[in-house]
């Protein structure tokens, strides 16, 4: 699945970014400021110049029935990197969107076609699973790096104050415990 001694970077990776900005390699990380370290500017879609108030509508339609079902996308223009985050989801999914796309250029990925449909609709037209899953495991570990999840179990932390200290849904949080065997460690 990765290449060998990627999760070992990417813990390496999380702690240096966090002393880089003044944090315990345990701290909770503030993503929008990992955001401007990294020279990556971040908006919501509130913030782009000239958006139609309904096209905003669209874009960020939460009715509990149809929930907008973008993310975050990030674009590349003037040699500036910004990153659009869908701010209708939670904070602790908007944190999560923003690691992913930021993991995806700290690792250099080539970015993907984006076709945009009659409707005005953009679709991504394909993408690389191994980027997707690289993109994945370095963001959880942005966000949740093992010394922060054992340093959770080792306070006694309740789940649900866990992840609002740290920011993060409940489910990245179980995951990562899965997914590094802290769970296990500590059972």
């Amino acid at each position: 699945m990765f290449e060998r001694g990627f999760k070992t970077w990417c813990e390496k990776y999380s702690a240096e970014k966090r002393k880089a900005l003044g944090l315990g390699p345990d701290a909770p990380l503030d993503t929008r400021a990992l955001a401007r370290h990294l020279g990556v500017r971040v908006w919501t879609p509130a913030e782009v110049p000239g958006l139609d108030p309904s096209t905003l509508g669209v874009l960020l339609r939460n009715d509990g029935v149809t929930p907008s079902c973008w993310s975050a996308v990030t674009v590349l223009a003037a040699g500036k990197v910004l990153v659009i985050l869908n701010s209708s989801h939670s904070a602790a999914r908007q944190a999560s969107d923003l690691t992913h796309e930021l993991a995806h250029r700290i690792r250099g990925h080539e970015a993907q076609e984006v076709e945009v449909t009659e409707a005005g609709l953009m679709m991504l037209s394909s993408y690389d699973k191994a980027q997707e899953e690289e993109a994945d495991w370095l963001s959880g570990c942005l966000l949740l790096p093992r010394e922060a999840l054992t340093a959770i179990k080792r306070r006694g932390l309740e789940d649900a104050a866990a992840a609002t200290e740290f920011g993060v849904s409940m489910r990245m949080l179980a995951y990562r415990m899965a997914m590094t065997g802290v769970k296990r460690q500590f059972a």
